[in-house]
């Protein structure tokens, strides 16, 4: 079994490549449930619903998010009762949240909802949510009070100077047990290039999973989502320059190297493979711009063969 920990956009694409290289009913994935929100009423997993939609092969790839041939008719509507939307739902889309949301308050949890989700979709891969715990992600400014991570990454487009993330009920989540047995039992263990404070930070910060990490430390690798001094999507750069990291691989790196073996990196930052191992890691170079679901794969493979599997 391979277990991927999951954010989003970026990670459904390493996720797609992995699921052409290995027996997809051995993959599972670990997502981040801390960007949930609530909307119109409707319980709405982005994250979630990022990798179902990128594994059964029918999202919108030009976003990365949302369904193929998607229309926006009912939020059109919405908008005369809500005013301006600012986050979009897809017609179809919204068959999922209204079904994840009535399941919900009719009393099940957010794993048995995900799971059916993906009976639908026909998915091979086991995707389950971190947690069915609420843990809600909160970004603080400079000069505004915190914020949910939707508010300043949709609607405020990730603007202004970031001081500090807030998970918001971290400390009463629990792992889903599920996950943590998926680590325990893994011949590999592997991060995404997501972004490592609001996508990977929520499910790492649950107690208990970065013990279960060290505990296979050997198995597990992660892939920078900084590449050239930049991220290929979303705020970790102005994350990590406003909380006092540096921004490039080798600042990913020490995020990390306490419960991971091997680091990926780009191509293009080979100068820091020599830092980066003199943290105790094995780090490797590659192409890491998964322009292509072909080298999405590759990428895979090269992961895979770093961890021996």
């Amino acid at each position: 079994m391979i277990t991927t920990l999951a954010g989003g956009v970026g990670a459904a694409k390493f996720l797609r490549g992995l699921a052409r290289r290995i027996d997809p009913r051995r993959l599972s994935v670990i997502v981040n449930t801390g960007d949930d929100e609530i909307f119109y009423g409707l319980h709405v997993s982005p994250d979630v619903d990022t990798v179902l939609y990128t594994l059964a092969g029918v999202v919108n790839r030009a976003n990365g998010w949302g369904l193929a041939g998607e229309s926006f008719n009912a939020l059109a509507a919405l908008g005369r009762f809500y005013g301006k939307p600012w986050f979009n739902l897809g017609d179809r889309d919204l068959a999922t949240h209204l079904y994840r949301s009535e399941r919900l308050r009719a009393g099940a949890s957010l794993s048995e909802v995900t799971a059916e989700i993906a009976a639908r979709l026909e998915l091979k891969p086991r995707v389950m949510p971190m947690s069915d715990d609420r843990v809600h992600t909160h970004v603080k400014l400079k000069g505004r009070p915190p914020m949910p991570f939707q508010e300043y990454f949709v609607r405020g487009r990730a603007r202004g100077t970031v001081e500090r993330i807030e998970l918001r009920g971290i400390e009463e989540a629990r792992p889903l047990p599920a996950a943590l047995d998926a680590i325990a039992e893994s011949r590999a263990v592997i991060l995404a290039p997501s972004n490592p404070f609001v996508s990977l930070g929520p499910i790492l910060e649950l107690r208990g999973v970065r013990d279960a990490l060290r505990a296979v430390r050997e198995r597990v690798a992660a892939i920078s989502p900084i590449v050239g001094g930049r991220p290929i999507k979303g705020p970790a750069d102005k994350m990590m320059r406003g909380l006092g990291h540096e921004v490039s691989p080798l600042g990913v790196a020490r995020l990390y190297y306490d419960f991971i073996g091997v680091f990926v990196l780009d191509n293009v930052d080979r100068r820091y493979l020599a830092p980066i191992r003199e943290l105790g890691l094995t780090a490797v170079a590659a192409d890491t711009i998964m322009t292509t679901p072909a080298k999405a794969a590759r990428l895979a493979d090269l992961v895979l063969r770093a961890l021996a599997v």
